[in-house]
Formats: C-alpha cells, sequence, structure tokens
C-alpha cells in the first residue's frame, strides 16, 4: 500500500510552514550577538560591574525554533550571569532581581535605546528590537562562581535551579551531531504539533525542553528495539507519540553526560524526566497527574491518527488525518 505522507512530504512542510527561514534565523542570532557584544564590552570595561557574563539559550541558540502563527519567527533567549552576592544572595526575590536586571540592560544601552524597549516579562527582561520587532528575553542566572557556566535559574514556580547554559548547548548539539541534520527539524516538527495541541486546549502541557529530552532519550536508547528514524520523519513521529503512550511517561527518564545514574534524585512526581546537567532537577516536577493523563490521551489521539494515514486508501484521506496534527497549514504532497 503507498503510503502518501512520506519523509520527503513531511520534511517539505516543515521548510515551508515551520522552520525559521534560514535568512532570518541568521539575522536573528546576529542581533542575539551583537546584544551579547555590547553587554560583553561593558562589563570588560567595568571590572567591577555585577553582570559577569552572558551566553544565548533557547531555541533559537539550539537551532530548534520553529515560526510563530502568522509567520514571524521566534523570539531569542540570553542567559545574563549575575553576581549573586550583588543582589543579595541566591535567594533574592525575583521581583527585585529583575528590576536591577533591568536597570543594568538600560545603564548599558544608555541613550540609544527607548525606555520602553526595555520590559520585565515572565522571569526575564525583554528587549525589544526596533529594526526587527525581535523580543529578546534576558533572564536572569544568579552566579556564584560555579564552573561549566553553572549558575542559578528562577522557575516559573520560584525555585532556583542549578544549571548550564553551555552544556545544555553541549547535550543538544553532540546528539545532532551523531544524528544529522534530521535530529533537529524532528523537533521542529513535533514542536509544531504541541503548538496546535495548545491552540485546541489551552491545558495542554508539553514544554519544548521535555519534548527534547524525550527524543534526545529515544535517539540513545531507540524504540521497541528499533533505533529512531531520524531519517523517516512519519516513523521517527510515530516513535515518540508511540513511547508517550505506551509507558504512559511513568518510567523514568536520566541522562550520564554529566552525572552518574547513581546521583539522580528520588522523588514521587508522576513525570520524571532528568535534566542532563542536574541530577536534583525533575524538568517535568510541577506536572501533575492530569497534566500526565491529558498528554498521553493527546499523543495516543495522534498516533491513531498517524496509523490510519499510512493505511489511508488515498492521499487526501492521508493529508486530512495528518492536518488533525498540524492543523489546516498542511496541505500534504
Amino acid at each position: 500500500m503507498t503510503q502518501h505522507v512520506t519523509h520527503e512530504v513531511l520534511a517539505a512542510y516543515a521548510q515551508d510552514k515551520i522552520n525559521v527561514p534560514s535568512a532570518e534565523a541568521s539575522s536573528r542570532r546576529a542581533q542575539v550577538n551583537y546584544l551579547r557584544s555590547r553587554l560583553e564590552t561593558y562589563i570588560a570595561a567595568h571590572p567591577d560591574y555585577d553582570l559577569v557574563k552572558l551566553r544565548s539559550s533557547g531555541s533559537t541558540a539550539k537551532h530548534t525554533a520553529i515560526r510563530r502563527n502568522g509567520g514571524r519567527g521566534s523570539d531569542a533567549d540570553v542567559a545574563a550571569y549575575v553576581r549573586a552576592s550583588s543582589v543579595g544572595g541566591v535567594a533574592a526575590p525575583e521581583a527585585g532581581l529583575l528590576s536591577w536586571l533591568k536597570e543594568r540592560c538600560e545603564e548599558v544601552y544608555g541613550q540609544t535605546k527607548e525606555a520602553e524597549d526595555f520590559v520585565i516579562s515572565d522571569h526575564a527582561v525583554g528587549i525589544t528590537m526596533r529594526s526587527s520587532g525581535l523580543k529578546i528575553d534576558v533572564a536572569p542566572v544568579l552566579y556564584t562562581g560555579e564552573p561549566d557556566d553553572k549558575g542559578y535559574l528562577v522557575t516559573r514556580q520560584g525555585d532556583r535551579v542549578l544549571t548550564s547554559v553551555t552544556q545544555h548547548l553541549t547535550f543538544t548539539n553532540s546528539r545532532r551531531a551523531a544524528a544529522g541534520a534530521g535530529y533537529k527539524e524532528l523537533i521542529r516538527l513535533l514542536k509544531a504539533w504541541i503548538s496546535r495541541s495548545k491552540y485546541e486546549d489551552e491545558a495542554f502541557r508539553f514544554k519544548s525542553f521535555l519534548l527534547e529530552l524525550i527524543v534526545a532519550h529515544l535517539w540513545d536508547h531507540g524504540w521497541n528495539g528499533q533505533a529512531l528514524a531520524v531519517n523517516d520523519y512519519p516513523r521517527a513521529i510515530e516513535q515518540v507519540l508511540g513511547y508517550i503512550a505506551r509507558t504512559g511517561l511513568q518510567e523514568r527518564v536520566s541522562f550520564t553526560d554529566f552525572y552518574k545514574a547513581k546521583d539522580v534524585a528520588s522523588t514521587t512526581d508522576p513525570v520524571q524526566v532528568w535534566d542532563p546537567v542536574n541530577p536534583g532537577n525533575n524538568v517535568a516536577r510541577s506536572y501533575n497527574e492530569i497534566d500526565r493523563q491529558r498528554l498521553v490521551e493527546r499523543s495516543t489521539a495522534a498516533l491513531e491518527q498517524i496509523s490510519w494515514a499510512a493505511m489511508a486508501p488515498t492521499k487526501s484521506a492521508a493529508n486530512e488525518a495528518w492536518r488533525t496534527l498540524f492543523g489546516p497549514s498542511f496541505q500534504g504532497a
């Protein structure tokens, strides 16, 4: 039986509708690098300055960003390492920390930007670049001198979690180097499914970092005795959704790139997927049992549609099944 929605069809869809165009992605990274350069030059000229260093982070740095609705590319993220002692220590209140960081960014830019270009948003200071409309989120990382760019990030729950932007990038890039370009495009396709799922169900939770770790786990270990098929997108998406549906996300997932398996903490959280650079940080610790069930149910429904599409008698029927994952923007072959 002919499979109508093939790897080539999904690759073309990703290129046309999901991937940030290469020229735009390069422009965005250049603007982030300019921001970093400007701040780092100021830091170098002021040795006692309380901003220690900056690192690009998030989806733009990892090359896993997807277009937003309306075709606009993803915003960018920068981690600003702040000397913790200068703001009251690692436990410093986040509101005061963000206000302090906003003042430092304004100080560095002086009179070259308008006051309204600096806005405190969720857990970051947003800086808008007027020429492009790009919003760069500068998130504070409380730094106490740890090696490997380790520092404490303030989570949405208000916890201080030890992390390393540099090691996270190394973690992702090492797998991409082994797997090829399809590794990150697979992640982008799955992010597009997540985006559509959240559009249809505001209560649906599946953050990008959690997805990236599940894909990394399947690349490392395979699924059902088979390697993750990064060069066969329909099969690879089926594998990722099948893993979620069949395990119910009730298997512990951890990595040994930067620590030993025995170092992973014990917890009773419904979903346990451990940060690859911090064995004490379950990145899914805020997911409750209802969140887990909703994610599994959504994945199961999507998996059923993919299975039907593989056997669909007509191209039209196969395309319609895949549109339940990606929405009306998916036109198929």
